[in-house]
């Protein structure tokens, strides 16, 4: 059965904004933000008011969801950090296992449960892996277009060279190399 939207999932977007504006300012307090927020809400005429168990749960979801979304951001320049300057096939690969994982993980909580596995769950899952397993076949076709594309483009360099009749030096792959795959 769905979560019935709370008090503040209902509020125009603009006064949830202020709220929001409110909760992100540290020298405002949940008491003192609820208190704007129902005063907002009386002055443009609505009928409902804010409580400060809903404040407060609202505040302490937001909070658990910034902390997630802090934590992905650190894990993702820690691995971004670690595969170098040029890391989207690598990060790419590293993303899908990630999927992969959570995808596998969710399955074997679910087919612990006593409850049967809800059908729109498991399509939902099934076809979200099928799409995964798309994406990366589409990346890894991507990288070897990419690396023949340069590896096309060098080979015109040197041959130009060669047709100039001048002699190719190590210099001149590494500015070759560098021109055409972009390091």
């Amino acid at each position: 059965m769905g979560r019935q939207p709370s008090s503040i999932d209902l509020l125009p977007d603009d006064i949830r904004e202020k709220l929001q504006e409110c909760l992100r300012d540290p020298r405002c307090t949940q008491l003192e933000a609820t208190r704007k927020i129902n005063e907002i809400l009386e002055t443009e005429g609505h009928p409902d008011r804010l409580s400060k168990s809903a404040v407060n749960r609202y505040a302490l979801r937001m909070e658990e969801v910034g902390s997630k979304l802090k934590q992905s951001r650190e894990v993702a320049e820690m691995w971004i950090g670690k595969l170098g300057a040029q890391p989207q096939g690598q990060v790419g690969h590293l993303l899908n296992e990630m999927v992969r994982t959570l995808a596998f993980d969710c399955a074997m909580t679910l087919s612990e449960g006593e409850d049967p596995i809800p059908p729109k769950m498991l399509k939902d899952l099934s076809i979200a892996v099928e799409r995964l397993e798309k994406a990366a076949s589409e990346n890894v076709k991507r990288e070897e277009d990419i690396r023949r594309q340069a590896a096309a483009k060098a080979l015109a360099k040197v041959d130009t060279l060669d047709k100039a009749g001048s002699k190719v030096t190590s210099d001149d792959m590494r500015r070759i190399i560098r021109e055409s795959y972009g390091v």
